[in-house]
């Protein structure tokens, strides 16, 4: 790991699992990805995300609330404004927990079962 990196993750046991299902949750939903692309080039407004995805503010408003609680992005207030972008560290937290199932490459076949009775 590098230092002072700007996307260290955080210790594996500072993720907690409420956090990895609510980062799955998040990126399961179609709009809540076109959103996470959109942020991938640029910070965004409320006011241009909706004008780029054609959708009303309320409906935006839930997806964003969703990634938020994933932690998948952040947001910042700039007078009247609320900025969004992404929150990397959580990316590669959940980065992090799937390579874990790496490590398991070489799963062993299930022992044939027994009949107890």
């Amino acid at each position: 790991m590098v230092k002072n990196s700007p996307i260290a993750p955080p210790p594996q046991s500072l993720i907690s699992e409420k956090l990895i299902v609510a980062g799955f949750h998040a990126l399961s939903d179609p709009l809540r990805l076109q959103i996470l692309e959109l942020l991938r080039e640029q910070e965004l407004c409320v006011c241009e995300l909706c004008d780029r995805l054609s959708v009303p503010q309320p409906k935006l408003s839930f997806h964003l609330k969703a990634l938020k609680e994933a932690a998948l992005v952040s947001s910042r207030q700039e007078g009247r404004w609320i900025y969004y972008s992404l929150n990397l560290t959580q990316f590669v937290a959940l980065e992090q927990y799937l390579a874990e199932y790496r490590r398991f490459s070489q799963i062993l076949p299930a022992r044939p079962c027994t009949d107890a009775s």
